[in-house]
């Protein structure tokens, strides 16, 4: 089985192709692409893949970009950290998904699903419209608090109040804008996917931040930039080039 997986998290696409691995021995793994524009790209010409495996959220935009710049006649099984809103869109369109983190027993029964198919399956652009306007249509409860650990009791942090989240040698911890760290028992990218994208942004594999947080950006070599935040992070926060140019556009909105 020949595959091409779309995803911009490492630790992500790591984890899918130790799974892959493990379930087909004969795997292989034609690219990893991590970008709208790499994608496009690589559809751009011909391709020996069989199965693509796609994120939605990647470093420079939508996945669903793609099929409105490209035409992909490959089947596509869409990993997702939506809720089960949006997850409707995908059955009422006969669109396969994984729900993240990844279970090897749902990733099986996937594969399972697209062996036995005989044909391909092509995104048509009504069904990625479909997809979009159901999503957009339905309202989503954002994570506004935090019950956390400090010392002998349990303190709600309202996430109004968070400058940012980074992860301190394995562990998330949520910073105040009182410059107050408090360890969250969540994977940063859950709590991504649980808060509102207008006020805040995965910056990097480390940060999330909130836009308010923000104290000015510094440009850095090869078109990457320096983020600064108030108050400031222990480290120096990188924002690699294929996510400067979106990043930028976030904080002028």
């Amino acid at each position: 089985m020949k595959v091409v997986i779309v995803e911009d998290e490492i630790a992500a696409s790591e984890n899918l192709i130790f799974l892959l691995k493990e379930l087909e021995p004969n795997l292989e793994l034609l690219q990893v692409l991590d970008t709208v524009d790499a994608a496009v790209a690589y559809f751009s010409t011909t391709t020996d893949a069989q199965l693509v495996f796609m994120d939605i959220h990647l470093a420079d935009g939508i996945s669903f970009e793609i099929f409105e710049r490209v035409s992909i006649t490959v089947p596509i099984i869409f990993t997702t950290a939506y809720d089960q809103y949006a997850l409707k869109a995908f059955k009422v369109n006969s669109i396969d998904y994984l729900l993240k983190p990844i279970m090897e027993e749902e990733l099986e029964a996937a594969l399972d699903k697209f062996k036995q198919r005989s044909s391909t399956t092509t995104i048509h652009t009504g069904q990625v419209d479909a997809i979009l306007s159901l999503m957009r249509s339905q309202s989503v409860n954002y994570k506004t608090t935090y019950l956390v650990h400090h010392k002998d009791e349990m303190v709600p942090i309202k996430t109004k109040d968070i400058a940012f989240f980074y992860i301190d040698m394995g562990v998330v911890k949520a910073v105040t804008y009182a410059n107050k760290p408090y360890a969250i028992e969540k994977k940063l990218e859950d709590i991504e996917a649980e808060l509102d994208p207008a006020y805040f942004k995965r910056v990097n594999r480390q940060y999330v931040v909130q836009k308010e947080a923000i104290a000015n950006l510094k440009y850095y070599f090869n078109g990457k930039l320096i983020l600064q935040t108030n108050p400031p992070a222990k480290e120096r926060i990188v924002i690699s080039k294929a996510k400067a140019t979106e990043f930028k556009s976030w904080v002028n909105r």
